[in-house]
């Protein structure tokens, strides 16, 4: 799996909008996004910039190594301070680190039922107690017939979940990329660690 996205960091992939996630956007304007940030599945790196661009200390991982070059780029090139480095997020217990906000767009959908089991632990590891995690990923409504990643419910997501950790909210939401002119359909979470 991990070829295949760094694969497509060759050139620009769909889910690569050239900014931050309006939901992003959003929720760090609303103080959602709040303390020491963590962006797993960073890809080249935009939520993370927008993020430390307002002045919180910010970590992007992602496991594919052109993003991760992408992103240092791109924050340097803007003069942002952002820790970027190449790790799987199914083991960020090795960060050695603990995050009051964990963020992710678009990585969520990608993982088996069983990778999922294993992310959740793994965020576990990352956050601190009382640290939220929020999500962006497709939801089951977004149609099939151009493909692209996994379709998730919010059945899915409470199931994942339901052990040690408070669902905040699942709302609909949209996901931008160059498939959609006003984005997928999506689902946003917000999930705290108890």
């Amino acid at each position: 799996m991990t070829s295949f996205f760094d694969d497509a960091y060759r050139g620009t992939p769909p889910w690569d909008v050239g900014r931050p996630q309006r939901e992003f956007v959003r929720l760090a304007e609303s103080g959602e996004v709040r303390g020491r940030v963590l962006d797993v599945g960073c890809g080249t790196g935009e939520n993370a910039i927008f993020f430390a661009k307002r002045g919180l200390e910010v970590w992007g991982v992602d496991a594919a190594p052109r993003a991760i070059e992408k992103a240092e780029r791109k924050a340097t090139l803007k003069r942002v301070k952002v820790t970027f480095l190449v790790a799987d997020a199914l083991r960020l217990e090795r960060l050695r680190r603990t995050f009051n906000t964990v963020t992710d767009c678009g990585l969520f959908h990608t993982f088996s039922d069983e990778e999922r089991e294993k992310f959740v632990g793994s965020l576990n590891s990352a956050l601190e107690t009382g640290g939220t995690y929020i999500m962006l990923c497709f939801s089951d409504k977004e149609p099939t017939d151009w493909g692209g990643p996994r379709r998730v419910t919010k059945e899915e997501i409470r199931r994942s979940f339901q052990k040690k950790w408070k669902i905040n909210y699942i709302k609909e939401a949209r996901f931008e990329s160059s498939y959609h002119s006003d984005g997928g359909m999506a689902w946003l979470s917000s999930v705290t660690k108890s």
